[in-house]
């Protein structure tokens, strides 16, 4: 089967601490920060961010991807701790004929853990090799963060692009019955006895699935439904796989219809299994009173482009109704609540609280409460969910001298829950000094992050960290450095509070 250049377009397609600034000097700091940030050397246009993917290169024919495509990685930030377990390709019958990784990321200061976010990648290498780099993310550490959960990124090692039962093959790893829900399972024991938090084992997931991790996430809940909290099913769905007949249709049981679901395609993926099997999905669960929503995204076709500015929210309130109480985490996952839900029609732009929907509401588009709507709303008109709320301001600004006399900048900062960080800007003496990222993405699916943004809704390796030579300073002289941080919708926080050399 052809696929293009990147992916495949076909069938398988704390408190912080705040800036302690008088409200002079930071309206003056903000307005020094305005006109940097108009200055086009250092942000892109809007229309940039807006522009459709350009293809990404893709290994020549016999020729392997870089080996530093699966790390190891080093983070952006030293916040949390990461775990990792690796398994070799089985040659047992029902074992995963395939190597893996699983890394997994724990928030700081964590008593008990309440959940695993598993980011799951797609079919082909290149998706396997961005799969590598999700649980690395620092706007979905921010999601785990909240809810005392781990944030999983397994990557599957296939060997090429196909997606069928071929040696090396995609379908041995996104078929979870050809021995990837056993490995998962062993894969959690594992991370959970290292870790400490042996809990891990037996928590309930939130699953994200992009193309055949969509697939994958769709069928484990199908396997382990009282263990799954929601999923997030981006162009990818066991419907998708009716017409192949080594993909024997699993089946449905009754408390799958329980689970929040979301279903996500891109528009101009129309005319393709991601598509019609998204909507199969859609109809045939919502038939049977499933709350579950439909979510077509008008700028995109295959890549994940800025679905995560709807998924984030939607896991979080999914988590809020669902997730036990702290003080009985071994307790069952609670019911969906109904109460508060909204609806719209099929392939509509608006919805209602369920109270007002006028049409058949088991062929509406199911979405959890009002904010989830709201971001809904914008989502399926422009492909993308805006923000006008600051990020928190960095925190921990050390600046030290090094050998040539040039003056290092590092800090710390935490992920804007709504967007993520977009960049930071270096403030020395009131006046902007540099902003980074220093250069534009070569490649936008998406609103641009400081970590980048892969056509799999993942960090671009290597990462990005948050320090800053400043080379033009005279030897001996003192300044005072404040940072800002940028979401991704270009709004900043207030600055940091003032570092200068020690």
């Amino acid at each position: 089967m052809k696929k293009n250049s990147n992916e495949r377009q076909e069938d398988l397609k704390g408190n912080l601490p705040q800036a302690s600034l008088g409200r002079r000097s930071f309206i003056k700091s903000i307005a020094t920060l305005g006109t940097v940030l108009s200055a086009s050397s250092f942000v892109s246009a809007p229309v940039q961010a807006q522009a459709p993917a350009a293809p990404a290169p893709r290994p020549g024919a016999g020729t392997p991807p870089s080996s530093a495509g699966w790390g190891p990685f080093t983070s952006s930030d030293h916040v949390g701790r990461y775990f990792q377990v690796v398994y070799p390709a089985s040659t047992a019958a029902g074992e995963l004929q395939l190597s893996v990784t699983y890394t997994l990321w724990i928030p700081d200061g964590v008593k008990t853990i309440r959940g695993v976010i598993v980011h799951q990648h797609g079919a082909s290498i290149l998706a396997a090799q961005a799969g590598a780099t999700a649980a690395y993310d620092l706007h979905w550490q921010a999601l785990a963060k909240k809810w005392d959960c781990a944030l999983m990124g397994p990557s599957y090692r296939v060997l090429n692009d196909a997606i069928d039962l071929t040696p090396g093959g995609a379908e041995l790893w996104f078929d979870p019955r050809q021995g990837s829900d056993k490995t998962f399972l062993r894969a959690l024991s594992e991370l959970g006895t290292q870790s400490g938090y042996a809990e891990i084992a037996t928590v309930p997931w939130c699953l994200w699935g992009h193309s055949g991790g969509g697939i994958w996430s769709n069928v484990m809940s199908m396997l382990h439904p009282r263990r799954v909290v929601a999923v997030f099913l981006r162009s990818g769905t066991a419907a998708m796989f009716r017409g192949k007949p080594e993909f024997l249709q699993p089946e449905v049981p009754p408390a799958v219809y329980a689970i929040p679901t979301m279903v996500n395609a891109g528009v101009l993926e129309k005319g393709k299994v991601p598509w019609s099997g998204s909507i199969t999905t859609f109809q045939e669960y919502r038939a049977r009173g499933a709350p579950i929503s439909f979510a077509p995204d008008p700028r995109t076709a295959h890549q994940c482009g800025d679905s995560r500015y709807l998924a984030i929210p939607f896991f979080d309130a999914c988590m809020a109704m669902r997730l036990p109480d702290r003080s009985t985490p071994d307790e069952a996952l609670k019911p969906v609540d109904l109460s508060a839900a909204w609806l719209a029609p099929f392939l509509g732009e608006r919805a209602v609280p369920e109270a007002e929907y006028k049409g058949n509401t088991k062929e509406a588009v199911w979405l959890p409460n009002a904010a989830v709507a709201q971001a809904w709303m914008e989502y399926v008109k422009t492909g993308t969910v805006g923000d006008a709320t600051p990020p928190p301001a960095p925190f921990n600004v050390r600046v030290s001298t090094r050998e040539d006399q040039s003056n290092e900048i590092t800090w710390d900062a935490e992920a804007d829950f709504e967007s993520g960080i977009g960049g930071f800007v270096v403030m020395r003496d009131g006046r902007a000094a540099a902003r980074l990222p220093e250069r534009p993405p070569d490649r936008v699916f998406g609103r641009p992050l400081f970590q980048g943004l892969s056509f799999h809704d993942t960090p671009e390796a290597p990462f990005p960290q948050m320090l800053y030579v400043d080379s033009a300073v005279q030897a001996g002289a003192q300044h005072t450095y404040t940072i800002v941080c940028l979401n991704s919708a270009g709004v900043p926080s207030v600055p940091s509070a003032p570092a200068s050399r020690q």
